[in-house]
């Protein structure tokens, strides 16, 4: 499937010496790949240089069991922007969504459970069990969280207007001037519609923890935990941490073929999202090579890249280079003495702190949950959406985070548990599926061990295993195996820095106009001709594909200002 669309051999190593390139693309995750549809779409010579065997970084399907394909990363779709589905035309490419209704299944240990979802009469039931305060309040919440996204939604597709770093033409820079008066002046008329109140409640929601923002709403603690999960999703932090409301936000502001918030499955996993706009960059005349590691940027005159050196010594020489890796391993790129002296300061403080790690499961049964009462193979409401395990209350979540500040794993680890196959047919045999947990929080140097040590790995898996057992009795005896990415092995495997999904942690101080780093936002970097395009800008981590788009933008915009 990955093999037959990608090119690794002796005949595209030719290809690419051949000629000199407008722009090459360091990566092919999904922001890259994004990045390159739209530079070719728009007449660019594009190569895409990706180190691994197939495309789309963490947004990847690999079959590491037979028969069974895993989302080995990144598991769910909601975040990718919009536009770039539209725009790349991603389902005539082979972008299919499989909706999830409901979206959310929490199981309590004293036998009760929460099912929330898109149905609102739905949730007014679930939520009446515990509270009927909340079931009144829980629409109120939903719809205020919305208006927030729908004001968010023009920052996400827009660069950030970021003040112009080295030498330019007067046109260039008064073109500049009026692009951010224009940017400015339009964030003001829709904080004027929003109005005082709602402004007021949105900056409360940006800087607050997510358990006071949660405690303001509601009441019922299964309720509360079960949402205070998509402000933790990800971080080291706690519900707790000042900030989380803001991660609360990001993961309810995608949506799914228009609807709001509802997070889908892709059929044949999420390599099938990279594939798709892979499909439109080659449709574009992109060039897209496998197996071909990056080791180092070629530099002219000091300050200008030109290409870059291969792992295999091949030199490959184009106008500008788009990196798709984390900010630090960009870094790591550049040749010695080819960084000012105050670029590594500037970035040596981003965190790449991470708590997250991720299995991916072959099972011959699905989970028997014993607060359903229900004891048949057939799939149920409590397997469809993402199956919250461990999170009765937040202070359960703390809790867990707590053990991570101390440098353990988890006792009792927060896991998030979906089963795709159970809509998706295509990725397991008939009668087995594939689950995911998501899992938190693991540090990346455990003070009581090492990942790299087997047994150290296999006594965590089975801590895991077991806490699901509580809920779903025999649930460990159905496992025919499993694949287990620990921070390192994030790091390692995918160049993930630190282990971090997101490039980078996704605090206020580390978004739009501060991300990466202050004065360095709008995607160009230090050398002229170098350009970022990964999470690690903004608008950030998950699978939104809007670095990608907003990086090409500019890449665009300068090459239209140098002819």
């Amino acid at each position: 499937m990955w093999r037959r669309n990608f090119s690794s051999s002796a005949t595209s190593a030719r290809a690419l010496k051949e000629k000199k390139w407008d722009a090459l693309v360091i990566g092919g995750g999904h922001n890259g790949l994004t990045a390159a549809a739209y530079l070719a779409r728009s007449g660019l010579s594009v190569a895409v240089l990706e180190r691994r065997h197939l495309v789309g970084g963490a947004a990847v399907t690999e079959e590491l069991i037979p028969g069974f394909k895993f989302s080995r990363c990144s598991y769910l779709q909601s975040l990718l922007r919009p536009c770039v589905i539209k725009e790349l035309e991603l389902a005539r490419h082979g972008l299919k969504l499989l909706k999830r209704s409901p979206s959310s299944f929490t199981p309590c240990i004293d036998g009760r459970y929460l099912l929330l979802g898109p149905d609102k009469e739905l949730n007014h039931s679930e939520i009446s069990k515990f509270s009927k305060l909340d079931a009144d309040a829980y629409p109120r919440y939903e719809n205020q969280l919305e208006n927030f996204c729908k004001f968010m939604d023009p920052l996400l597709d827009s660069p950030p207007p970021e003040t112009l770093q080295g030498e330019f033409s007067f046109n260039v820079k008064m073109n500049e001037k009026i692009t951010k008066s224009v940017f400015w002046t339009r964030c003001m008329r829709r904080a004027l519609a929003l109005g005082q109140k709602d402004i007021v409640d949105f900056v409360d929601l940006l800087v607050s923890p997510a358990s006071k923002v949660l405690n303001n709403w509601f009441e019922a603690d299964v309720l509360k935990a079960t949402l205070a999960t998509d402000a933790v999703i990800g971080t080291t932090g706690s519900v707790n941490t000042p900030g989380s409301g803001y991660v609360l936000l990001h993961h309810v502001m995608g949506e799914t073929d228009g609807d709001r918030g509802i997070w889908s499955y892709v059929e044949g996993g999420m390599g099938s999202v990279s594939l798709a706009i892979s499909n439109a960059a080659r449709e574009a005349g992109a060039h897209i090579v496998t197996n071909a590691e990056v080791s180092q940027l070629l530099i002219v005159n000091s300050r200008k890249v030109n290409g870059v050196l291969l792992a295999d010594g091949t030199r490959v020489h184009s106008s500008v280079v788009l990196s798709n890796a984390t900010p630090d391993r960009t870094l790591e790129l550049v040749p010695k003495g080819g960084l000012p002296d105050f670029i590594p300061h500037t970035f040596e403080n981003l965190n790449y702190d991470s708590g997250t790690t991720k299995m991916n499961l072959a099972v011959d049964a699905l989970p028997q949950f014993r607060c359903c009462k229900l004891r048949h193979p057939d799939v149920g409401p409590q397997h469809v959406g993402t199956i919250h395990i461990g999170s009765e209350s937040m202070e359960e979540i703390d809790s867990a985070c707590q053990d991570a500040v101390n440098g353990l794993p988890s006792r009792r680890p927060i896991i998030e548990m979906t089963i795709p196959s159970v809509l998706d047919k295509t990725i397991s045999p008939p009668g087995k599926h594939v689950i995911n947990l998501f899992i938190q929080y693991t540090p990346y140097k455990p003070s009581d061990g090492s990942w790299e040590d087997p047994s150290y790995r296999e006594s965590f898996a089975q801590r895991c295993f077991t806490l699901i057992d509580e809920y779903a009795p025999g649930f460990s005896s159905s496992i025919i195996g499993y694949d287990m990415l620990t921070p390192p092995d994030l790091e390692r495997e995918f160049s993930l820095t630190g282990g971090n999904i997101f490039h980078g942690a996704m605090r206020l101080d580390s978004l739009f106009l501060l991300r990466p780093v202050k004065g360095w936002s709008s995607y160009r970097c230090w050398l002229t001709g170098l350009y970022l395009c990964g999470s690690g800008t903004h608008p950030g981590g998950g699978v939104m594909g809007g670095p990608g788009r907003n990086a090409a933008g500019i890449v665009l915009e300068d090459f239209k200002s140098r002819n």
